[in-house]
Order: C-alpha cells, then sequence, then structure tokens
C-alpha cells in the first residue's frame, strides 16, 4: 500500500513539474505560388519569363549572378577579366563543381553550352547575343576566353540570365522534361498543371548554406484566387502577385510582407509592321496618339506603372523621357489615319496572352482605339498559342496588335533582330546600336542611348505604355526574398524562416 501510494505522488509531483522545453526546429520547406506554369524547364530553348522563375540559380547556374540591386557577382565563374575594347572576356571557373548527373562542370560544357545557343537551330530567346561571339575557347578544364565581333559592355549582366544557363552536354536534349544542372534544387515532381516540386541537392557544393529542402511551387493564374491562396496560409509567398486591389488588406494583415519593387520591365502594344497597314508610321503614330497611357496604367494594374515612350525604362544607364514624342491626342490619330489613306473603322486583331495586364489592358486598349475608328479585334489566347503565332522567331507573326510585358533589362539589341516580332528593320537604328556597344566609356554610351530611345520613340516601334511596378507578399516570418525585380527569378537559395 505504501509502495502504491508513493507510485501516485511521485506521478503526481512529475505531473506538477514544469515539463522541459522541447527545441523546435525551423521550417525546411515553402510552397510558393506564381501566375504562370513553365511551358518546360529548359531556360535556353524558349523565351517564357516563367521558365526562369522555377529554374534560374536554383536547378540551373550561370557563369555570373544578377543581384537584387542589378549589380554582378562570380557563380560559376570565380572571377573576369575584360580585354580594353571589350571584345575579349577572360573567365576563371570554379573547381570541382558537378551537374546533378555527376558529370564535371568544366570550360568544356560552358563552351558547348553558349555554342549551342547560338548554332542556327537554337530556339534561345537572346540567340542574338551568342551569334555574336566570334569564338569561345576552353584553353584548359578551368578558362573560358569568349571573343565577340563587337564590343559588349554588358556581357557579365546578360551571361547571368536564364538563357546563359550552363548545361550538361549529354542531357542538354532532355532538359525541358529532366533538367539537370549544377544548381542547389533538383526536380522532384511535376504536376502539370498544378505544382512543380523542387528538393535540395545534397551533393551541392554549399549545401550546408541551403535553408530550404524543399519547395512547392503552385501556378494560380486568377487574381482573386491568388489573393485567397495567400490569406488562408495555403501559399507562403507570392513574387509578382497580381493583388493591386487588394493590397490594403494585405497591408493591413500582421501576418504578411508586403514589398512594391521597381522593374525594367516593359509593358507595351506590339505592332506588327510586317502587315499593311502598320507597315506605315503614320498609322502606328496614330495608335500611340489613341493610347492614354495613365488611362492604361490605371486599367490594367490600378496604378501600379511609371509612363514610358520607348523600349527603355527609368533607372536604366542613359534614360531620357521621350512620353511626349507621341502623347496622347485622339484628334491627332484621326488626322493620321487619313493622312496615311486609311478608311476607317479599321480593323484589327488584338491577340492577348494570359496576364492580367495584358487581358485587362487589351479591353482599355479596345475602346481607346475605337474612338479613332480603329476596330481593334480581341483574341485571347494561352502562352503556348501566343509564342508560336505572335512571338517565335521564325514565324508567322500572326497578328496585328499585342500587349505584352517585356521583362528583361538591356534588350535592346533585340530591336535589332530581323526577324523579331515586331518587324522594325532599320538599318540606321542596327548602325547606331552597333556604336552603342563599340562605346567603352559609360558617358558615351548613356548619350547614344539617349538617341536609341528618341529613333524608336520617333518611329512608333510599339505602343511603349508604362515600367510596371511589381508586388510581391509573403508570411512576415520568411525572409530573404527579394523586393527589386531586376529580372524574373526566385532564387531560393537566399530564402528561410526566421
Amino acid at each position: 500500500m505504501l509502495r502504491k501510494l508513493s507510485i501516485v505522488a511521485f506521478a503526481a509531483m512529475l505531473a506538477a513539474a514544469p515539463l522541459p522545453v522541447l527545441a523546435q526546429s525551423k521550417k525546411d520547406s515553402v510552397v510558393m505560388a506564381m501566375a504562370l506554369e513553365p511551358p518546360g524547364l529548359d531556360p535556353t530553348n524558349a523565351a517564357a519569363a516563367a521558365i526562369a522563375e522555377v529554374t534560374l540559380y536554383n536547378i540551373y547556374e550561370t557563369l555570373t549572378k544578377i543581384n537584387e540591386d542589378g549589380s554582378v557577382s562570380p557563380l560559376l565563374a570565380e572571377s573576369w577579366t575584360a580585354s580594353p575594347d571589350l571584345k575579349t572576356y577572360t573567365f576563371k571557373l570554379h573547381k570541382g563543381v558537378k551537374f546533378h548527373n555527376g558529370e564535371p562542370f568544366d570550360s568544356a560544357a560552358v563552351k558547348f553550352s553558349f555554342e549551342r545557343n547560338g548554332a542556327p537551330t537554337s530556339t534561345n530567346k537572346d540567340k542574338s547575343l551568342y551569334q555574336a561571339f566570334e569564338k569561345v575557347e576552353a584553353p584548359d578544364a578551368d578558362t573560358v576566353v569568349i571573343t565577340l565581333k563587337y564590343g559588349e559592355p554588358n556581357l557579365p549582366f546578360l551571361l547571368g540570365q536564364a538563357s546563359g544557363s550552363i548545361v550538361e552536354p549529354k542531357s542538354a536534349a532532355t532538359n525541358v522534361t529532366q533538367p539537370v544542372g549544377t544548381g542547389p534544387y533538383q526536380l522532384s515532381a511535376w504536376a502539370k498543371g498544378s505544382s512543380i516540386t523542387l528538393s535540395k541537392w545534397a551533393g551541392y557544393r554549399n549545401a550546408s548554406a541551403i535553408k530550404l529542402s524543399k519547395v512547392t511551387i503552385r501556378f494560380i493564374s486568377d487574381p482573386a484566387a491568388q489573393a485567397a491562396a495567400l490569406l488562408s496560409g495555403d501559399v507562403d509567398a507570392f513574387p509578382r502577385v497580381a493583388a493591386q486591389r487588394t493590397l490594403a488588406q494585405f497591408k493591413a494583415d500582421p501576418r504578411f510582407n508586403v514589398m512594391v519593387g521597381g522593374s525594367r520591365a516593359k509593358t507595351i502594344v506590339g505592332i506588327n509592321e510586317k502587315k499593311k497597314p502598320l507597315d506605315d508610321v503614320r498609322v502606328r503614330r496614330a495608335i500611340l496618339a489613341a493610347i492614354d497611357r495613365k488611362a492604361m496604367i490605371d486599367g490594367a494594374v490600378d496604378g501600379f506603372g511609371t509612363p514610358i515612350g520607348s523600349f527603355y525604362v527609368p533607372g536604366a544607364l542613359g534614360y531620357v523621357d521621350t512620353t511626349g514624342i507621341n502623347p496622347y491626342d485622339p484628334e491627332k490619330a484621326k488626322k493620321l489615319l487619313a493622312e496615311a489613306g486609311v478608311t476607317t473603322p479599321l480593323e484589327l486583331s488584338l491577340k492577348l496572352p494570359p496576364p492580367s495586364y495584358a487581358r485587362q489592358g487589351g479591353e482599355i486598349l479596345a475602346a481607346q482605339l475605337a474612338k479613332v475608328g480603329i476596330v481593334a479585334k480581341i483574341e485571347n489566347v494561352e502562352w503556348a498559342q501566343w509564342l508560336s503565332q505572335v512571338f517565335a522567331a521564325n514565324g508567322p507573326h500572326n497578328y496585328d496588335l499585342t500587349i505584352v510585358s517585356h521583362v528583361e533589362p538591356f534588350d535592346l539589341v533585340k530591336i535589332t533582330e530581323p526577324d523579331y516580332y515586331l518587324g522594325y528593320n532599320n538599318e540606321a537604328f542596327n548602325a547606331l546600336y552597333k556604336q552603342i556597344v563599340a562605346t567603352p566609356d559609360e558617358a558615351g554610351r548613356a548619350k547614344l542611348l539617349g538617341d536609341a530611345q528618341r529613333m524608336l520613340a520617333t518611329d512608333a516601334v510599339a505602343g511603349f505604355l508604362y515600367q510596371p511596378q511589381l508586388i510581391t507578399i509573403t508570411n512576415k516570418k520568411l525572409k530573404g526574398v527579394w523586393k527589386e525585380v531586376p529580372q524574373f527569378e526566385n532564387d531560393f537559395s537566399t530564402w528561410y524562416w526566421e
């Protein structure tokens, strides 16, 4: 009996004693969402920005890395030097790096990747850059020498983009669905139409610095559903979320961190200049004169944009304000159409990709054009259709007008490409661009960049609308997510839970 009482007393004493605090391990997984599903997972063979949002710096790596402030630092290259004329760059590579399949990363892989990017059959979105390489040499396993046909002051930045991802030669052909890179994450699952899951790669050279072991990326295109997923806690982070109309709600909720960041993106009305009467500059100027940029920014992105007048944005080297070259003037638009001999109503197709800025902007554009006698017949298409019908390098460029946001910085070179979807082939502009990249001093380059912006505005190459301001919403405890957006990427190596 005494023994039984002792046991009861001991149990009571244990119950009354304070329990030890159990160590709580930090979360090591995250659920991120993005609006669009990538069409594949090889950023070197397709233009969709969604591919980079999943793969850049996560699955694949590049010689250089573009940081949040737009600066460039070493990644697969530990250092580089440039010749005074900026035509020759020598990269020293990190040693001991491997691809996910165990193959060594070396200068041969870099040479293969860059030559593949510039091959005649290449579908790389920056093919023209790699075709400007006179040669790529690999004098030893740890050195790559790139010789260009012309000087390129921005080469270290350009090689940090997703199109410069280094691929493993033996696996390159299957990277669209089975990506192999040198990055800290590997693809572990892809539920088409729903989500992609990345898992931390134990063989990464600096695996201990990677805090998240798993990243699930969900695809949510509808703005209302995007907000609901965040509010319910189903999603931890939504970079570039379409939450303009619900922003006040998120700002007032202590669970969230709301960041509004700048971008180098340019949202434009693409005009197919290979089609009549759009090959007439007066017709293109009429289209621009019909567009009220402020109404477009207010209606399409709820005011989160800065007006632009050329294919260039505030904050970039040599930016000049060209919005006054083609101001909103509906009466002038009507006169220009009459001068060009256009009989109204003029019917034009307006092909719109899925993002809300394009679909909402398209409705506003159609209403504005109707006031000057242009009937824009809206056709909503999926990204795959838009890429093949509108944007594809080899055509057919089957459209009259479109709305799209070009998210890459330093992409004036695209305007010089003979098969670019806008159809603007101007030898004077091409010569000016060559002069820009051949000018090593920054001040001289800035002046020429101003000339280029004015030329594109004067020639009404496109309906230049606005520079987007992009919203990112995260769980307040999730750290390392970028506010600024020098390019579309989600570098999970910097993410961690507080």
